[in-house]
């Protein structure tokens, strides 16, 4: 056979260099996305082992988050994916999102903007128009639910502020944090952004709903306001 007729595999990787043994070894953490990648993919191309694979899907889409935001269409027209790949790299990353969704008898309590932003960053950071949620509290700041507030820019002039509170009310919630995301991937505040959580604030004073943190969600990384005393003050 001809090398550039060879596809290449896994086994044809030094078995120290393996990524699914090197899982079975070490655990899935110890792995780089490429590998990760690689034990979805399964083979390469000609010229391309999995693992090679994997960093070119990465580099494309400018890591997972990108293949996240990626269509099904986008990620199966890259050389050497097709459907049956695309649709497992798809699949896989569905499962990690649906595992940020706790169980109404497992609901997280969050003590820190970090953890707030755990249950949802992963999914915000991929969408690519801007979304305001409500994360809302129990007296104990247990998540009760996620909800989707508003969709589209985010300004003092187009968000009601009693849409923001509409389901905390509901809900009997004891306080709320505020995320929206920036789909330019910096999630830096704008003077709208600050001016409209010094309302979401007063406001929740006036309603006895305490807004702890207004969060902001870039590509990977997020800022509190809280933190950066924005709009708090």
């Amino acid at each position: 056979m001809n090398e550039q007729d060879h596809t290449y595999r896994i086994t044809d990787l030094a078995q120290s260099e393996r990524p699914r043994e090197r899982l079975a070894r070490l655990g899935p953490q110890a792995l780089s996305d490429s590998e990760l990648l690689a034990i979805l993919l399964r083979v390469g191309v000609a010229g391309e082992n999995s693992v090679q694979m994997g960093q070119r899907l990465l580099q494309t889409f400018h890591g997972i988050s990108g293949i996240h935001r990626a269509s099904y269409e986008e990620v199966c027209a890259q050389h050497g994916v097709g459907q049956a790949k695309a649709a497992q790299i798809k699949a896989a990353i569905e499962l990690g999102r649906r595992l940020t969704v706790t169980s109404p008898d497992d609901r997280p309590a969050i003590h820190s903007p970090k953890d707030a932003a755990d249950l949802v960053q992963y999914e915000m950071s991929a969408l690519e128009q801007e979304e305001l949620r409500v994360i809302l509290l129990d007296v104990r700041n247990r998540m009760l639910d996620v909800i989707e507030v508003y969709r589209g820019s985010l300004n003092t002039s187009q968000v009601r502020i009693g849409e923001l509170f509409r389901s905390a009310i509901r809900r009997n919630a004891a306080a709320i944090i505020v995320v929206h995301n920036h789909p330019s991937g910096d999630p830096a505040p704008s003077p709208d952004d600050i001016a409209i959580t010094r309302a979401f604030v007063q406001a929740g004073k006036l309603l006895d709903i305490e807004v702890l943190d207004h969060l902001i969600v870039g590509h990977g990384n997020f800022i509190s306001l809280k933190e950066r005393g924005l709009g708090f003050s």
